[in-house]
């Protein structure tokens, strides 16, 4: 059994990062590379701290780990030493613990029964950690294979989107026997964590491990080809005998006040996505924050990406505006109980915060001011008052007056509005929703017969652990819809919310 009473004599000990000033010149990832012996021995010490609690709410999908990854079970083989029996009970649930190890927030974390009361525990499990020491565990002693289906089903399937999610469910399917090509309009694999996801913070060699493992199953992969454009949906139905559409929520949100059409006001993909490119050896990226002084609008997770990405290219400042409050820097029990996601001031999942620049909050901007070249010269920002109407949307009012902020380039960084609005659709007669998603039935299958739905195209704009849950989960429904029956694992069931977002 677990040790009942490790995490009171093991320190919660987090991975120790590169120093700022080294790792903002590369972009290599933050944190520091570590003997695997001795960080495997460190690890199995921060395994010791789990409990094996009776309720284990960490791989719970309501609040912890949408793939009901069995937490406390490779804790426990971790704690023992049984790395390859820990790496196959993780890969049981979780086709790419190596992303999620990097890229997952960890709702898991938020929801162990340790942080119910850190004062006095310490603080949860170093649940990330030790899931990504498994994963690089088992690539670097040759425990991750490929595993072919040992019989074809002579069924033929279509993936649009090479995202986690058209990735896991891909895998699921050339595994059942399926014969299974991805489609992607990009010109490499993996969508949102080749593009999107700096280097920093997943170096893409991760990424192509992975997918050579799935070449070597099977699965076959086309770049450069966007479905309803290149090739038909006709096509795809008279060569496939169902689609999985996975093709992501990239409409990004936009900011329509004075000044938007300047030069140097961009979305933050259209920052991220060449700064990515560059790493990948394509040349400069040409929109480079060397020398200037940057804003990025928006507090969440891809301001932070662009901040740090900022950095990295040697930005003369970076200024990060949000117009909600400051966040606290422990659990509100009133407002986020345990074991709901927390909202806190995050430092530790967003390392690029630890790299400098400045956070203002409750201050919105009000409008762009231009060179006489029509270039971005400087923001007007004014204080701001956050309110929500009968209805529950938010009202924002400025209070006070309105002050400059000096501003060569402009990011913003403040949400997506669901999926892009693309031929594809058109073709196959499908509707957003309000939510400017693709709706399907219990069966994950759309309006359209035989074409399936997974992942933030069906969900919003969501966690990389929802993608992969949903996209095997539409493996398991695709897989019944082609044999009668499936023996896939069907993590979660379409419209699951997690309690932290109720």
């Amino acid at each position: 059994m677990a040790d009942p009473t490790g995490f009171l004599k093991v320190p919660k000990v987090e991975a120790p990062k590169r120093p700022v000033d080294e790792r903002v010149g590369d972009w290599r990832e933050v944190y520091a590379q570590q003997d695997m012996n001795e960080r495997a021995a460190e690890v199995a010490e921060q395994a010791r701290r789990c409990m094996d609690c009776g309720i284990p709410f960490c791989h719970s999908g309501s609040a912890g780990c949408p793939l009901g990854n069995l937490i406390p079970e490779w804790n426990d083989l971790v704690r023992r030493g049984r790395w390859d029996a820990a790496s196959d009970r993780l890969h049981a649930t979780n086709n790419f613990p190596e992303f999620t190890g990097r890229l997952c927030p960890a709702p898991c974390e938020a929801a162990c029964v340790l942080s119910i009361s850190e004062e006095h525990t310490g603080g949860s499990v170093t649940i990330k950690r030790i899931e990504q020491t498994i994963a690089d565990h088992a690539w670097l002693n040759g425990r991750v294979q490929p595993q072919p289906a040992a019989i074809s089903t002579g069924r033929k399937v279509a993936i649009v989107g090479s995202g986690p999610a058209g990735l896991a469910a891909a895998q699921q399917l050339t595994r059942a026997g399926h014969d299974v090509t991805v489609y992607e309009r990009d010109d490499r694999i993996g969508g949102l964590m080749r593009y999107g996801i700096p280097e920093y913070k997943l170096e893409k060699a991760t990424l192509d491990q992975r997918l050579a493992q799935m070449r070597a199953e099977g699965t076959r992969f086309v770049t450069e080809t966007e479905v309803g454009v290149d090739v038909s949906v006709e096509q795809l139905r008279n060569q496939y005998d169902a689609i999985v559409l996975a093709v992501g929520a990239l409409r990004a949100r936009d900011h329509q006040v004075e000044g938007r059409q300047l030069k140097g006001v961009h979305l933050a993909m259209e920052h991220l996505v060449p700064a990515n490119k560059e790493c990948e050896g394509d040349g400069p990226s040409p929109i480079s924050a060397k020398g200037k002084h940057v804003v990025i609008i928006g507090g969440g997770d891809t301001g932070a990406d662009c901040l740090g990405t900022a950095h990295r290219q040697g930005a003369l400042s970076v200024t990060q505006l949000d117009y909600n409050p400051e966040p606290p820097a422990v659990r509100d029990d009133t407002r986020t109980p345990w074991p709901t996601w927390p909202l806190v001031l995050r430092t530790r999942l967003s390392p690029a915060h630890a790299e400098g620049g400045e956070r203002r909050y409750e201050v919105a901007v009000q409008r762009f001011l231009g060179d006489d070249s029509g270039h971005v010269r400087a923001l007007e920002i004014a204080e701001v008052k956050v309110e929500r109407d009968a209805d529950g949307r938010r009202i924002i009012t400025p209070v006070g007056e309105p002050f400059e902020i000096p501003c060569d380039l402009a990011l913003l960084a403040i949400g997506f509005e669901g999926v892009e609005h693309m031929p594809l659709l058109d073709e196959l007669g499908l509707r957003l929703n309000r939510r400017g998603a693709l709706p399907c039935g219990s069966d994950w299958q759309t309006d359209a017969p035989g074409v399936f739905v997974c992942g933030d195209a069906h969900r919003g704009a969501s966690l990389i652990v929802w993608a992969i849950a949903e996209g095997r989960s539409a493996a398991h429904a695709v897989d019944s819809y082609l044999m009668g029956e499936s023996d896939l694992p069907a993590p979660v069931v379409p419209g699951a919310v997690p309690l932290s977002v109720v």
